[in-house]
């Protein structure tokens, strides 16, 4: 019983010091280069309310209810939802799809000045289909474009924590 116990910790503990040379880490919180922030969305837009929602728990970045109160304004310009076709059969069936999930968006001051030009995260799934089973496909192409707009705000979370590196460059 104790030999099982200890390689078990023995494995353990290889396998941390294994992810930490590689340079692995959990996601923790972002840094953002502002103290305060305004997300300037669609009031039904869900992304919006994600990206405020990763801006509240995942930084210490505080968020504003005006603009004239904030260092950045974060400016959610448009988002969309793509399926294209991959794959058909033999028949003219659709076989395979490539969802698309695409965030535009833009980072200024209350002064207008540009902090981060007009950008895009694009984020690509590709999915079998079967028109067979074509609710269940629904639900799946659903579940993926949810997943997908988390890793949009994830990406835009990071390109604006960027946004230090580059200032400290340029200075």
């Amino acid at each position: 019983m104790s030999w099982s116990r200890a390689a078990l910790a023995g494995a353990t503990l290889a396998l941390c010091a294994t992810l930490s040379a590689c340079g692995f880490q959990l996601r923790g919180k972002v840094d953002l280069p502002f103290e305060t922030v305004f997300v300037e969305a669609p009031a039904y837009s869900k992304f919006g309310e994600q990206l405020k929602r990763g801006i509240e728990g995942g930084s210490h970045t505080r968020l504003t209810e005006s603009k004239a109160n904030a260092q950045a304004i974060v400016s959610l310009l448009g988002e969309a939802q793509e399926r294209l076709i991959l794959a058909v059969s033999g028949g003219g069936r659709v076989r395979e799809l490539q969802l698309r999930y695409r965030a535009m968006f833009k980072v200024t001051d209350a002064k207008g000045e540009i902090w981060l030009p007009q950008g895009e995260v694009v984020i690509l799934r590709d999915m079998t289909y079967d028109d067979a089973q074509v609710l269940a496909k629904e639900a799946e192409a659903n579940q993926l474009f949810r997943e997908m707009q988390a890793d949009a705000v994830q990406q835009m979370l990071r390109r604006i924590q960027a946004i230090r590196a580059a200032s400290e460059e340029e200075n």
